[in-house]
């Protein structure tokens, strides 16, 4: 149990007054490793705790345990209804408990989508075993045999006879144990017996969010804290002090001292942290305190830089990872007289959450706490351990939900400049908080990128090859260079950084190439943004693809429907069973979108329908997306109004139909903000828009009519938190296509560009 939950110690003094994630790398695979499973047995307390993911007290009430971060998404919530499903608990009984960082939970991370593929499977056979559990004794202490009695809503039943869970676990003696190899065996109810998974019920986590008794990590708190707010460095990576001047802080009420960080893990260089009594006396005095800082090449460095060192890796073919590298490729350009070839650009993406980062730490019985809301605890806490100077088991990461994490809290940098705070002054407890301008300074975004690519036609328009090159800075070669496999070539590639370049299309011989920009890595810490690689990858794909059936003459949907043929690699088989069924998934949801939309259909002028379909995140999780963005472009301005978005999704099994539609909603219109509204560029080592003023995400004036459907399936339950994020962007930049005739492939798509593109269009 979290203490933070319980302890009075670390209640937040503000909360009422203001509101009243062992898993390694294997190849291009996963491997999941899970602890501490097969133990059933009386707890301590009396109640009963068939494994580590779950408890049942004494008065039936199942405590589910989550090592997945809540950042709206309402995670604690599905996983929890897989488990009560099959346990055949009581919904109503049923709580959430996001569990602090320990080794028994395995890898801690929330990202990728990954939460309910994951869990499904392991939680499923965990809420199984109890139930079998459960039914045995409650059979025994009716005197009945275990075959004679069944188990629903938190109740064993049989022969006229019934008794509660709670009743069970206070009166039986639960011994019954089982091996990883028998839960794997465990049957799983079929499809047409579920009564949670897919239906509508309450969501767990919602309460606590609207009446003010959700803790955030902002919330954290404990007595005789210190605030502190860093002086950042003019670059992330290649600056140190050179001297301090504090005098005009000294004049702040509650200014306590500056300190330069000491840090080993090289995870916050050139930090100067500025301590007060307050975070108001603590925001005053840094700005106030000068720095002197001796700067590398970084501070030069302008996106313009970065994209052009793109292009010059993207000429070299020798450069980068073959992630797909099929024979023949050379061949069939060199014998095509009808070739198409196409340059895709993005710019510097920022997260920008609701709730700046921060973080809490102290020492406290030998253990460093620091509480914090975090996406990949496992990831921080080596970066942790060598900070501090001390093992990981003496360091621990109280869990909180996150004001918004979009992949900004998978790196959870922010923690290790709390906790360098924190030893700087004894271990004492600092409370340090970020400005929204210094979250951005110190934000890993998504990196500018460079794609070009390229296809070889025969006759009538055949596809006879295509050629992807895709360059950008790689967060996982910086931060976690152990989940990268190695291409076909032998050399390692960030998978979060091209996947969705391997698509599903049958386009005749293929070569994927991911570049590493070791411009962009060396100027700021690339970072993971919703929908990763496919956020861009999927742009230059999805707009290639109508650039390419314009190019021969054919209906862009008709032409993708051909090339989602289901052959050959692109049949699943290979793939795992999330994906089953291949390409004929991406088919059908192609084929129900243009039904749905009336494609082809008369439109108004100036007004276009354009589509993108996507596989959404990775080849072995599969979510068969499609969108329809239907757009007016104003002639004069080149502004485009988006009117409506159309998506059609098969994510298999809907564990929870509220909570996947609002994971839809969201990451639609994330897609739409980038497309149409966000973006910066580096200017001097730096992002040059650090606030909400000059960087400006979609407005709620700007969101259009959303139409969202699901396949009915009861296939192997796959992410949705991302893949409709992917589609949006290209759908909205061949609609612009359809309704003006300007074709544009820079994100975000300005008007100004727009008004370009009218006038060069052929």
């Amino acid at each position: 149990m979290n203490p933070i939950s319980t302890s009075p110690e670390f209640m937040p003094s503000s909360v009422t007054s203001r509101r009243s994630f062992l898993i390694a790398a294997t190849g291009t695979g996963l491997l999941f490793s899970f602890t501490g499973t097969t133990g059933y047995a009386q707890a301590a307390t009396g109640g009963f705790e068939p494994t580590i993911w779950y408890g049942i007290d004494r008065d039936g009430t199942v405590t589910v345990n989550v090592i997945r971060a809540e950042m709206g998404q309402h995670v604690g919530t599905a996983l929890a209804r897989i488990v009560a499903e099959e346990l055949e608990a009581d919904w109503s009984k049923v709580k959430i408990d996001h569990v602090d960082s320990d080794a028994k939970w395995g890898l801690m991370v929330t990202g990728g989508s990954w939460s309910v593929w994951q869990s499904f499977p392991l939680m499923s056979q965990a809420g199984a075993a109890g139930r079998i559990a459960l039914v045995e004794e409650g059979a025994r202490l009716m005197g009945l045999a275990p075959g004679a009695c069944s188990a629903r809503n938190g109740i064993v039943s049989g022969a006229g006879k019934s008794i509660s869970y709670g009743d069970i676990v206070a009166k039986g003696e639960l011994k019954r144990t089982f091996t990883a190899e028998d839960l794997a065996k465990l049957p799983i109810k079929p499809a047409s017996e579920r009564r949670l998974i897919g239906k509508a019920s309450a969501a767990r986590d919602i309460p606590a969010k609207t009446n003010g008794t959700a803790r955030y990590g902002l919330d954290a708190a404990v007595d005789g804290m210190v605030y502190a707010r860093p002086k950042l460095p003019p670059t992330r990576n290649d600056s140190t002090v050179v001297s301090i001047d504090d005098s005009a802080a000294k004049a702040v009420p509650g200014y306590l001292q500056s300190i330069v960080l000491e840090d080993p893990s090289a995870t916050c260089p050139g930090w100067v942290m500025v301590y007060a009594t307050s975070f108001v006396a603590a925001n005053r005095a840094t700005d106030l305190v000068k720095v002197n800082w001796k700067s590398g090449d970084a501070a030069k460095v302008s996106e313009a830089d970065i994209q052009n060192r793109a292009r010059t890796l993207i000429a070299d073919p020798k450069s980068g990872s073959t992630v797909v590298d099929d024979k023949g490729v050379d061949a069939a350009f060199a014998a095509s007289k009808n070739k198409l070839e196409r340059t895709y650009t993005t710019s510097t993406a920022l997260h920008f959450q609701m709730e700046p980062i921060n973080a809490l730490a102290f020492e406290k019985d030998g253990i460093f706490e620091i509480h914090t809301g975090n996406q990949w605890q496992s990831l921080v806490l080596p970066w942790l351990a060598k900070a501090l100077g001390r093992p990981e088991d003496k360091i621990v990461l109280r869990t909180y939900l996150l004001g918004g994490g979009f992949g900004r809290r998978l790196n959870g940098d922010y923690a290790v400049g709390a906790a360098l705070a924190s030893k700087a002054i004894g271990g004492k407890a600092v409370k340090m908080v970020c400005t929204r301008p210094d979250d951005v300074r110190f934000d890993s975004p998504r990196s500018a990128s460079v794609q070009v690519v390229k296809m070889a036609f025969g006759a009538n328009g055949q596809v006879k090859a295509m050629d992807h090159a895709a360059a950008a800075g790689w967060p996982t070669e910086i931060m976690a260079p152990f989940f990268m496999p190695k291409g076909a070539n032998g050399v390692p590639f960030d998978p979060f950084a091209i996947s969705g370049a391997n698509h599903w299309y049958n386009v005749g011989a293929q070569r994927v190439r991911a570049i590493s920009n070791d411009l962009a890595n060396k100027t700021f810490r690339p970072g993971w943004l919703r929908s990763v690689g496919p956020g861009w990858t999927n742009f230059a794909v999805e707009s290639f693809m109508d650039e390419a059936a314009h190019s021969v003459g054919k209906d862009p949907v008709a032409f993708r429907l051909a090339l989602l043929d289901g052959t050959g690699r692109n049949s699943g088989i290979a793939d795992g069973t999330s994906a089953v069924g291949g390409a004929h998934r991406q088919h059908a949801v192609v084929a129900r979108l243009a039904k749905e939309v009336g494609w082809g259909k008369p439109m108004p002028k100036n007004t276009g329908l354009g589509m993108a379909t996507s596989f959404g995140q990775e080849r072995d999780m599969p979510t068969w997306t499609a969108c329809a963005a239907q757009v007016f472009v104003n002639p004069t301005t080149g502004k485009v109004k988006v009117e409506k978005l159309t998506l059609v999704i098969d994510a298999g099994t809907i564990v929870s139909p509220d909570g996947a539609r609002a994971q839809v909603e969201g990451s639609a219109l994330w897609g739409m903000s980038l497309a149409l509204f966000e973006g910066t560029e580096f200017k001097d080592g730096q992002p040059k828009d650090t606030n909400l003023g000059a960087y400006t995400p979609l407005r709620m004036a700007d969101v259009p009519d959303l139409e969202i459907i699901f396949i009915d399936s009861t296939e192997v339950p796959v992410g949705l938190g991302e893949p409709a994020t992917t589609v949006v962007g290209p759908a909205i930049a061949n609609a612009i296509f359809a309704a003006s005739g300007a074709r544009v492939r820079d994100l975000p798509i300005r008007p100004k560009a727009v008004l370009a593109a009218m006038k060069t269009k052929a």
